[in-house]
């Protein structure tokens, strides 16, 4: 065995011949082993999102050398390692996705549409105050980002107004001049907070916004340090559920004309109640507004990819994970995965709906 070099016509042969192949063969074999990862941008780690990303980032993982699904291992994508990663919510991840900074994330199915179309709901009740930089606007500074796609519609969001040991406070209305978690900048929560205020006329000037995040906004209600806050989320939210244990709570209702307004003006919003029993202590159900929870990726991400992702997420070991896992995942059903859905699926993942025989939403 011979093998020439390139420059000064030296040559190797034999054994040292043989030890070069060797390593060059199993360099090209480490780089065919290699694992491909893929971010799944979510939200705060103590709310469903990241709970929910988690297992699902578990179930469509088969890292280099897993047993195959057919002997009880991975019945992911081959070679992929995914990781749930926390971020400020919705409006960062699509943000984040639009820049290639994640290959994919979850996000309110209102928050992808404004994002991918550019059209923006109008915030009318405090025009003109002076409030901080939100989501929105950053939204509309940068454009549509067309290169959201949709893998699927996982399950209702449920709109939480969660109010302190506070008997005066029954309604959106009774917020006024109240102390307010409204939610971070680039959370769906304050988009989704914004357009409830501005409908039920009291608006985010009229409230001592502040403007946090989940686990802060529980640990302040658990204190005192805030009267109430709003999250978007599916139910039961684990940092609800934990404050809830441990002080007196109740949820606020959007019903009524509130509701009717905003189901009037924002078709991807539907009505939906949070069940009695959901959180320690609160034993009525809670009539709110709900939105699809996507699951979304970049169009650059290859067609064979999101078709291997699509059929991982419906496989018979990522319905029992699933179901073992947090209760929204209880939720996550191919009966609702084309529902709710205003931007387009990526074409990966429509060739796997297609295969099933379900029509696409146009």
């Amino acid at each position: 065995m011979t093998i020439a070099r390139r420059n000064g016509g030296q040559r190797w042969s034999g054994p040292l011949a043989a030890a070069v192949l060797l390593v060059l063969f199993q360099a090209s074999a480490r780089a065919a082993d290699a694992p491909r990862f893929f971010r799944i941008g979510t939200a705060a780690t103590t709310g469903t999102y990241f709970q929910i990303g988690a297992e699902i980032a578990n179930a469509i993982s088969k890292p280099p050398g897993s047993r195959d699904c057919a002997r009880g291992g991975s019945c992911g994508v081959e070679g992929l390692v995914a990781v749930a990663q926390a971020t400020q919510g919705s409006i960062d991840n699509a943000v984040l996705v639009g820049a290639g900074q994640l290959e994919g994330a979850f996000i309110q199915s209102d928050i992808a549409y404004w994002a991918y179309s550019g059209k923006l709901p109008t915030i009318k009740s405090c025009a003109g105050a002076a409030l901080p930089d939100s989501g929105l606007a950053l939204l509309k500074r940068r454009g549509p980002i067309a290169n959201l796609r949709v893998v699927a519609a996982l399950y209702m969001e449920a709109i939480h107004i969660v109010a302190g040991n506070d008997p005066k406070l029954k309604s959106v209305g009774d917020l006024k001049g109240k102390r307010v978690a409204v939610g971070e900048p680039l959370s769906g929560t304050l988009a989704d907070t914004r357009l409830v205020l501005d409908a039920a006329g009291v608006g985010e000037c009229k409230v001592k916004a502040q403007y946090i995040g989940l686990s802060e906004s529980a640990g302040l209600i658990g204190k005192g340090g805030i009267d109430a806050f709003f999250t978007s989320a599916g139910y039961p939210v684990p940092a609800i559920t934990d404050v809830a244990s441990v002080v007196p709570l109740h949820l606020l209702p959007i019903n009524g004309k509130v509701r009717d307004k905003l189901l009037h003006d924002l078709p991807f919003l539907s009505a939906a109640t949070i069940p009695g029993a959901t959180y320690p202590g609160i034993d009525d159900e809670t009539p709110t507004l709900g939105v699809p929870a996507l699951f979304v990726v970049s169009s650059s991400v290859p067609d064979d990819l999101a078709y291997g992702i699509t059929k991982a997420l419906w496989q018979d070991s990522t319905r029992r994970m699933l179901d073992a896992g947090h209760p929204a995942g209880k939720r996550i059903t191919l009966e609702n995965a084309l529902r709710g859905i205003g931007i387009p699926f990526h074409a990966g993942a429509g060739k796997f709906y297609q295969e099933k025989g379900m029509k696409l939403p146009e």
